[in-house]
């Protein structure tokens, strides 16, 4: 008797552990592509949590199931240069696939501050790098008046340059993943003020997400400046819209940065599918604004209700500050050779909504590199551009946020950080004109396994987006 029920015992306990694992939510008969391993087929996933528990080629049973059928599962999108980070700007976001947005090419200057105030209640993972200009302003004047005003054209003392130092490290020691640079902004930065800046940073094992300076041609000084600045230090530099700082000579941009990391470098770049970039009226860039044409003034549109400038309204604006889209500085072979190129990310560079409206960067950064260049213009395969907005910017931060290491990829054990699109229809919609328009051929977008965007409909009420930080110091 004992071992007739020893063997039922083992019978049913064989039947249940053979009985398949129902999960929270199954995206079920999708491609699914993972740049880290090169998964490329038919599959389905099983989610648990706010986990991939399991990736198979058996159907999974689900409490949800998304079906993917004809479109390709992908991981969210990663985006590393992103101004706007309010509600509308999120809801634009997911529309375009993403599900991490990052503020490092400006930053922000009070860490706790910006990410307490998202805690709890952003659709999108977040994160924001500790501000060179926003903290150096902080220490000369003791507020932050933004990307204007002399102080930031002044160069710093040495009892000023100590404490701005302490402001970086005490960002970089409350979690800021990086710190950021506009030396395009700040021309009373000094050489040795960007080395010292890069040498907290090492320190701390952050990247310097840097603007450079303008540099007319021949000479290359900007990007010399900040790889010798990396080199002198040991500080990772990840230079920002490579495309824009480069204009013309992007070719030769791309070149030399391929060339530093051939020698063993620690140096990156992104750039955004747009030949027009957009920016604030008041900064320093424009200092010299009066010696322009009226050619030029016509280049610029005034981003609050798209019309194009005069003489006249661009110095009303500029006193009143805000948002322009700049000229078309650079061709657009030259934004297929940037978005081609084997070094370079994806980043949209996104702007504040004013008025509800922004370049059109902001709405379809994503969906354009998916749709026009990938689909269209064939000018780079759709594996590589996914690496290029998922694996590689979340392998770049990995190093000092840990957390990274679990997203950008489509693997068990990864957050569900997951976009579903359709690859034949995927577009962007927002254009210069009429900027507000989302893309179109997202399907479903999950941010930590909860469903945030449902059959091209935003969940109001999504909320899973967590903080993107280095561990506390």
């Amino acid at each position: 008797m004992f071992k007739f029920a020893a063997v039922v015992l083992l019978v049913l306990s064989l039947v249940h552990c053979s009985k398949p694992t129902h999960y929270d939510l199954v995206i079920a008969n999708g491609r699914v592509m993972d740049p880290e391993s090169g998964l490329d087929a038919i599959r389905n996933i099983g989610i648990q949590g706010e986990t991939i528990a399991e990736i198979s080629e058996q159907e999974l049973s689900g409490t949800e199931v998304l079906d993917a059928a004809g479109h390709v599962v992908a991981p969210g999108f990663v985006d590393l240069h992103r101004h706007g980070h309010s509600p509308e700007n999120y809801k634009a976001q997911i529309h375009d696939g993403i599900t991490s947005a990052l503020e490092l090419e400006i930053g922000v200057a009070d860490i706790a501050a910006w990410y307490g105030e998202r805690e709890g209640q952003t659709p999108v993972n977040f994160g924001a790098s500790i501000s060179h200009p926003y903290s150096r302003n902080m220490v000369m004047l003791g507020s932050n008046p933004g990307l204007t005003g002399d102080a930031l054209t002044q160069p710093l003392s040495a009892q000023q340059l100590d404490e701005l130092k302490l402001r970086i490290a005490r960002g970089l020691e409350l979690g800021a993943p990086a710190v950021g640079f506009g030396l395009g902004y700040s021309p009373g930065a000094t050489t040795e003020e960007v080395v010292e800046m890069f040498r907290v940073a090492a320190a701390h094992n952050a990247n310097c997400h840097v603007h450079m300076r303008s540099s007319e041609p021949p000479g290359f000084g900007n990007i010399e400046e900040v790889l010798s600045a990396s080199k002198q230090t040991g500080a990772p530099l990840h230079i920002v819209h490579i495309n824009s700082s480069s204009a013309e000579r992007i070719p030769q941009y791309l070149e030399i940065v391929a060339s530093a990391q051939k020698q063993g470098a620690d140096v990156t770049t992104e750039c955004y599918p747009y030949n027009r970039g957009s920016t604030l009226i008041e900064s320093h860039l424009f200092n010299d604004w009066q010696t322009y044409s009226d050619q030029e003034f016509a280049g610029y549109i005034w981003v609050e209700t798209g019309e194009t400038l005069t003489r006249e309204t661009f110095g009303k604006y500029r006193e009143q500050g805000g948002t322009i889209i700049s000229p078309a500085n650079y061709s657009e072979e030259n934004v297929q050779t940037a978005v081609a190129s084997p070094i370079t990310m994806i980043a949209s560079d996104g702007m504040w909504l004013d008025k509800g409206r922004a370049h059109p960067r902001s709405f379809g950064t994503f969906s354009r590199i998916l749709g026009r260049y990938v689909r269209e213009q064939k000018a780079l395969t759709l594996m590589d551009a996914l690496r290029k907005m998922s694996l590689a910017p979340a392998q770049r931060l990995e190093r000092r946020a840990p957390m990274m290491k679990k997203k950008g990829r489509l693997s068990v054990g990864a957050d569900a950080d997951i976009v579903v699109f359709n690859p034949d229809t995927v577009i962007d919609k927002a254009t210069f004109e009429n900027p507000v328009q989302y893309s179109e051929g997202i399907r479903h977008v999950l941010v930590n396994g909860h469903v945030t965007l449902k059959d091209g409909d935003l969940v109001e009420a999504a909320a899973a987006g967590k903080p993107i930080k280095a561990p506390s110091e």
